[in-house]
């Protein structure tokens, strides 16, 4: 999955536990009607994948979602999602997301010649 949108904001790495477990979360906010605020978190070596970019910065994100179940000291069952980001890339400016080059306008085009039947004939087989 991908989402895209503009950087709200970028913390910085965090380390848990003894063995060294490392998080980095950022906030995107997507840009439609309703805009969403999107906290997704980079865990352990995907977080230097976040050192070149700012708030500000427009990104698309390919991300995993994630989910666990707890049962706390009561006995409850809680349930637990997160979004987890993998690779991240800045859009230019217009890009429509599509991973196709732009379409030049159409007045860029000339218009196609008149071809006669014999024309289509020119074929080795």
């Amino acid at each position: 999955m991908e989402v895209q949108g503009t950087i709200k904001w970028i913390d910085e790495t965090k380390t848990y536990g003894s063995n060294g477990f490392r998080k980095r979360e950022v906030v995107l906010t997507t840009e439609e009607q309703y805009p969403q605020h999107l906290l997704v978190e980079f865990i352990q070596d995907k977080t230097d994948l976040l050192n070149s970019f700012q708030a500000g910065q427009q990104v698309r994100i390919s991300i995993n979602l994630k989910g666990r179940e707890w049962v706390n000291p009561q006995g409850e069952t809680k349930y637990f999602n997160s979004i987890q980001g993998w690779k991240i890339e800045a859009l230019q400016e217009g890009d429509s997301g599509s991973g196709l080059p732009p379409v030049p306008p159409m007045e860029a085009f000339e218009p196609a010649k008149d071809l006669k039947e014999e024309d289509y004939d020119d074929l080795p087989f």
